[in-house]
Formats: C-alpha cells, sequence, structure tokens
C-alpha cells in the first residue's frame, strides 16, 4: 500500500502545483484560466526542443523554459489580453481562455513540429536514478516533484501572506482603484501574478511530461482534473487547493491498487475519479446552500464605478433589431435567405468527395445552432454540447442498426433523450452561476466521455457503430439537401422563439438575472427550458453527423474536441443562425482545403485562427460576422438618413427620441413586455 500512496503523491503533485497557479491567479484576477493545460504543453513542448532536439543541458534549458519563456508568456498575455478581461462577465473571461485553448496547442505545432513525442524527460538527469524509501523505489523525478511541491506550499503561502509583495497582490483583490491610489501599480502586480502563474504552468507541464508525453489533449485533461482541487478550495485556497490536489492523487493511486485489473470498469473509474470530486463538490454546495457562493466579485465599489460595464456579455444588441426593422424586412432577412441559397448551391457546384463534406458541414451547423441557444439566447456556457451530440448519435445507431428503426425517427428520439439530459444537468447547473454552469457542463462532458462512451458495445472493439442513411437518400448530395432543410426548420423555429414572449423574457433574464426576478420572471425556468432544447438541437444534430459519416468511431465526440467546436461558432458569431452555417462550412472546408492544396504544416493554421477568433470576443462578444453585419447596417442607415425630410420637433408634445435612444430604449420595452407574458 505504502507503494501506491508513494507513487500517488507524485501524481497529486503535479495536482497541487496546477491548482496553486490556478488559484493564484483567480484570487488576483477573478479569472478561472482554462487555458492553463495549453500553457503546460507548450512550455513542456519548448523544453523538449532546447533539451532533447538541441541538447542543452537540463539547468539552461530549464532556466529558459521554464524560468524565461514562461514568465514573458504570462506578462505578454496579460498586457494583450487578461488586463481587459477582469471586469467583463464569466462567459466572455472563460470564452477567452477557451480560444487559447484552442489557439496555443497550434501554435505550438506550426513552430515545434508535429510528431507525437509519447516519452520526454523531466528534470532528472537520464538513466533516471532510483532510490528505495522503506523498500519502495523512488525516482529522482519523484523527489523532485515532491520538492516543488513543498517549495510551492512554503514559498507560496509565505509570499502572500508575510511579504509586502502579498499585501500588495491581497490589496489589487479587494480594490485595484484604491491599490493605485496609495501608489502601487496595479497593472504591474498583476503582470507579476500572471508571470508567476504561467511559470507554475510551465514547472506543471515539465514534471507532467514523464507520466503523460507530449499531447496537448493529455495536459488539458489533466489540468481539468486539477479543477477538483481548486473547487474543493472555493478557487481562493491556497492551501487546501494544494491538500486536495495531493489527496486526490493518493485515492487515484489506490484505486489502481484495489480495484480489480480485469475490470473493463476499473480504467475508465480511475480515469474519472478527479471529475468525480468536481461533481461531489458542486452538489454537496448546491443542497446545502442553492449556490457555490459569490466567488466572481471582483474588485470594489469604487473600481466597478469607474470601470465601463456596458459589453460584457456575449449577447446580441437590441439596437440591432431595432436598425433592421427600420431597413425592411426585405433588407433584414435578405443576407440569411442568400446564405441558405448560396450553401445549397454548394451541393451542385462540387464533385465527389467535396459533396460529403457539405453535408458533415450541415450536419455541424446544426449542432452548432444548439450553442445559439444556449449561449446566444440564454447566456450560459454549456461545455458539453458535443456530448448531447454524441447521445444523439449512439442513439440513432443504436435504434436504427440494432433495432430496425428508421433512421429519421431514430434520430428524434436520440433529440429527446439528449434533451432530458439536458434538463436534468440544467436543474443541477443552473442555480450555481456562470462559472460553475461552465464547471458543471465540462465535468459532465467528461464523466460521459469515461464512464459510457467507452462501454464495450459502443467502441465495439474499436470499429464504433454503423449508422446506414435513409433509403431515399441514395446520394451525399439528396443527403446534404436533407441535412440543410433540416437546419433551416430548426433555425427558423429559433428565430421564432427570439420573437415570441418567452424569447423576449429570456432577453431580459440575459441581460439581468436580478432585474427579470423583480419583474416576475422565473428566471431558472427560462434556463432550463434553452439548456433543455438546446441539447435537443445537438442531440439531433449529431444524429445527422452519424448518419454523414456512417461509422461513429471512438473519439468522435471528446468533449475538448466541443472546445473546438464553440471557438469556430464564437468566431463567426454566437447569437447568429447564419453563423452557425458559416461555422459548419469553415469548420469542415478549411482543413480540408488546407490538407488538399496547402503544405502540411499549414493545417494547424485553421484552428489557430478559429481560436484567436474566440479571443476577440472579449472586444467583438457578438463574433466576427454579427460585427460585420452591425457596421453594414449602420452604413445602410446612414444612406437611408440623409434621403429623409428634416425632422420636426413638435413644441406641444416634447422633443422626438434621437436614433440611438430608440435603440437602448427597445430593449428594455421588448424585456418589459415579456415580463408581464412569460410564463
Amino acid at each position: 500500500m505504502l507503494e501506491f500512496v508513494i507513487a500517488g503523491l507524485v501524481l497529486g503533485g503535479i495536482y497541487a502545483i496546477a491548482s496553486a497557479g490556478l488559484v493564484i491567479t483567480y484570487t488576483a484576477s477573478g479569472i478561472l484560466n482554462f487555458a492553463f493545460g495549453a500553457m503546460a504543453f507548450f512550455i513542456a513542448r519548448f523544453y523538449y526542443y532546447l533539451h532533447t532536439e538541441h541538447s542543452w543541458g537540463i539547468l539552461p534549458a530549464a532556466i529558459v523554459a521554464i524560468g524565461l519563456a514562461g514568465p514573458i508568456m504570462g506578462i505578454f498575455l496579460y498586457a494583450v489580453l487578461f488586463r481587459y478581461l477582469r471586469f467583463n462577465s464569466p462567459l466572455i473571461k472563460v470564452v477567452a481562455t477557451v480560444g487559447l485553448l484552442v489557439a496555443i496547442p497550434a501554435l505550438a505545432t506550426i513552430i515545434f513540429g508535429s510528431g507525437a513525442i509519447l516519452q520526454a524527460p523531466g528534470l532528472a538527469p537520464e538513466p533516471v536514478h532510483v532510490y528505495q524509501f522503506l523498500g519502495v523505489p523512488i525516482t529522482l523525478d519523484d523527489i523532485i516533484v515532491y520538492i516543488c511541491v513543498v517549495a510551492t506550499v512554503v514559498l507560496g503561502a509565505g509570499v502572500l501572506r508575510f511579504t509586502e509583495v502579498g499585501l500588495k497582490v491581497r490589496a489589487m483583490v479587494d480594490s485595484p482603484a484604491m491599490t493605485d491610489l496609495s501608489g502601487t501599480n496595479p497593472d504591474l502586480v498583476s503582470g507579476g501574478v500572471w508571470a508567476v502563474s504561467v511559470f507554475f504552468a510551465g514547472l506543471t507541464g515539465v514534471l507532467a511530461a514523464p507520466i503523460i508525453g507530449l499531447d496537448p489533449n493529455k495536459f488539458t485533461v489533466l489540468i481539468a482534473a486539477a479543477f477538483a482541487a481548486v473547487i474543493a478550495a472555493k478557487m481562493r485556497s491556497l492551501p487546501i487547493a494544494v491538500g486536495v490536489g495531493l489527496l486526490m492523487g493518493i485515492a487515484t493511486s489506490l484505486a489502481e491498487r484495489y480495484l480489480p485489473s480485469n475490470s473493463q470498469w476499473s480504467g475508465e473509474i480511475i480515469d474519472a475519479i478527479p471529475f468525480i470530486v468536481i461533481a461531489v463538490v458542486l452538489l454537496y454546495s448546491l443542497l446545502r446552500r442553492g449556490r457555490m457562493g459569490d466567488v466572481e466579485r471582483v474588485g470594489g465599489a469604487l473600481d466597478r464605478a469607474i470601470t465601463p460595464q456596458g459589453e460584457s456579455r456575449l449577447a446580441g444588441s437590441t439596437s440591432g433589431a431595432l436598425e433592421s426593422g427600420s431597413l425592411g424586412l426585405i433588407s433584414k432577412y435578405a443576407g440569411p435567405f442568400l446564405l441558405i441559397v448560396a450553401a445549397g448551391a454548394l451541393p451542385l457546384i462540387v464533385q465527389g468527395y467535396w459533396v460529403g463534406l457539405t453535408a458533415a458541414a450541415f450536419a455541424y451547423a446544426v449542432i452548432f445552432l444548439s450553442w445559439t441557444l444556449v449561449t446566444g439566447e440564454g447566456g450560459m456556457l454549456w461545455l458539453c454540447q458535443i456530448t448531447f451530440a454524441g447521445v444523439g448519435a449512439i442513439t440513432t445507431a443504436e435504434l436504427a442498426t440494432t433495432h430496425g428503426w428508421p433512421v429519421l425517427a431514430a434520430v428524434a428520439v436520440g433529440g429527446v433523450i439528449a434533451m432530458l439530459m439536458g434538463l436534468v444537468v440544467g436543474l443541477l447547473s443552473i442555480r450555481l452561476g456562470d462559472l460553475y454552469v461552465a464547471l458543471v457542463t465540462l465535468t459532465f462532458g467528461l464523466l460521459v466521455e469515461n464512464l459510457v462512451f467507452t462501454l464495450p458495445s459502443f467502441v465495439n472493439s474499436g470499429l464504433g457503430l454503423t449508422v446506414n442513411p435513409p433509403s431515399f437518400a441514395t446520394s451525399s448530395r439528396v443527403l446534404a439537401y436533407l441535412f440543410l432543410g433540416i437546419f433551416v426548420v430548426i433555425a427558423l423555429f429559433i428565430l421564432n422563439f427570439r420573437r415570441s414572449t418567452s424569447g423576449l423574457a429570456m432577453n431580459a433574464v440575459r441581460w439581468s438575472d436580478p432585474g427579470a426576478r423583480t419583474t416576475g420572471v422565473s428566471v431558472v425556468q427560462m434556463k432550463v427550458t434553452v439548456a433543455a432544447l438546446a441539447a435537443l438541437v445537438a442531440g439531433i444534430g449529431g444524429g445527422l453527423l452519424a448518419i454523414q459519416q456512417s461509422t461513429i468511431a471512438p473519439g468522435t465526440f471528446d468533449t475538448f474536441l466541443g472546445v473546438v467546436w464553440l471557438a469556430v461558432l464564437v468566431t463567426i458569431g454566437i447569437r447568429s443562425t447564419a453563423a452557425a452555417i458559416i461555422a459548419g462550412l469553415s469548420f469542415v472546408m478549411l482543413p480540408a482545403l488546407a490538407q488538399a492544396y496547402l503544405p502540411t504544416w499549414t493545417g494547424n493554421i485553421p484552428p489557430l485562427l478559429f481560436g484567436l477568433g474566440a479571443i476577440s470576443a472579449a472586444k467583438y462578444p457578438d463574433g466576427a460576422l454579427a460585427e460585420q453585419s452591425r457596421r453594414f447596417r449602420n452604413q445602410l442607415l446612414r444612406l437611408a438618413d440623409r434621403q429623409k425630410p428634416p425632422l420636426v420637433i413638435d413644441t406641444l408634445s416634447g422633443p422626438a427620441l434621437a436614433d440611438d435612444a430608440v435603440g437602448t430604449a427597445t430593449g428594455t420595452a421588448q424585456s418589459a413586455v415579456a415580463v408581464g407574458k412569460a410564463p
């Protein structure tokens, strides 16, 4: 048993160091860094590049990679991104770090190459020396991990609690504005905090590389597991985070010791232990207190009074609807109509292999519409839509292939099952707050991926499940038009939902939970309804994707692949139904074009661009398409205004409202109407 405890302390030590870096940045900036694993991978890959590929010594390679490149990356990202996010909504913060999660591994592959690296060196000289402790072998790499954990706890807690630097950091957390008035530069302190955080990311990456190799997906899963320690510490207590991280490592190692090695469930349960811890902590907090607490509040009243708060949500502008209405129905719907016509012409223009890709793109577009509902309309960031798509795909395959159902009926049932799962997840998570909704849905996706999607009946010895298309879909071209028709029906449903009483009530909830609640809107009911509808759409889209691919291969619906999907949609536009079809075409066609006509290394450019596009949500919350559309409408309005006769003001009735005032008032009026009529 002692052997497994000591071995577990190594993994737990890596969890502990990672959780320390996450806690430091959250307490100082209010940002939970979902890109921590990507940063760890980048620094570890750079260390490998220096030490292994260019024969640098361990010490100089570690100093340059961990001690210099890590802090420089942290300062750079703070200067260009993080300092602008401090008072943004949790949604914007998470989306921006998700963009980094997608972009950084793609950038690392472009810089360092894409070869798979299964074995990577740590900080110990090779061959790694092995010691004996109470009859248990301990490698020098293990000892270095223990030393780093002790140093992290002692130095980290000591600096934060007993030094002037720690006092400045704690003061900045309470109020950057007051810290500035006292003569301390908050930007300097925050930049230093991010430098330390990315230093911890680099240290985590180099220490973990000998265990998991250099695979960005494994690093992301490792850091997602470290979230369990951060959540247990309520994202603020460094000692608790470190302690829980160590205990998780020990629990994982003991599970390997006592679970039967010949059971199919053992490996899945071991991998899922951190996510089970997250689920238990969140459920406990929900049942005991109803929510995790107001951990998302950063800074004091003075900071919020002097900081602009106008564009902090992934939500559409209500003035946009007014502008479109001013231009008439034709100009309002001309763009989406022409886009559908162009998409419909695409299967006729391309041939062979590319026709099948258009069908896949339309299936992805349906899945992307689920985020248009849950995030664009509901203002919630769900990271498990790919899981609902997987549920729909597996249900479709089981019913259609195994039980002989008509395949489209199987798709519908798969959507309903996904909707029921979304309903349960929504009821359990929505009261926790925006940030925790993202964490709960991520945890749910990882649990389903580890415990359900890996069942032998679904994996089928690595062959996956097969799905046959409908009998009338005799070609990929017919299939593409079928999927496009389903997309149009769902898009029209979403547009009708926006204009309905419930949609207007949801608009009020998205802009202000307290404001909507005080006027009688059931915030939880509205959000759960939208979440369930989004899960239904994702399940239907997953069934369509299964039909197009004909085989559901293992790994098709990995949770972190869904993060890439989200980045694609956010880049184009999270609220626009038209953006969903552009995102589907971009996600499928751009990598295929790069693979067919460009050098191999350019295959990583699309995910890099998608990641950068998601980061741009910090400035353009509605996405690039929505921003360009807004600018185009404004130009049309200016041209229309020039042709209008001068406005005559009736002095008896009072001054006419200016256009921008009308735009501001319209959203409030619509929400007020919704409040009175919404269920």
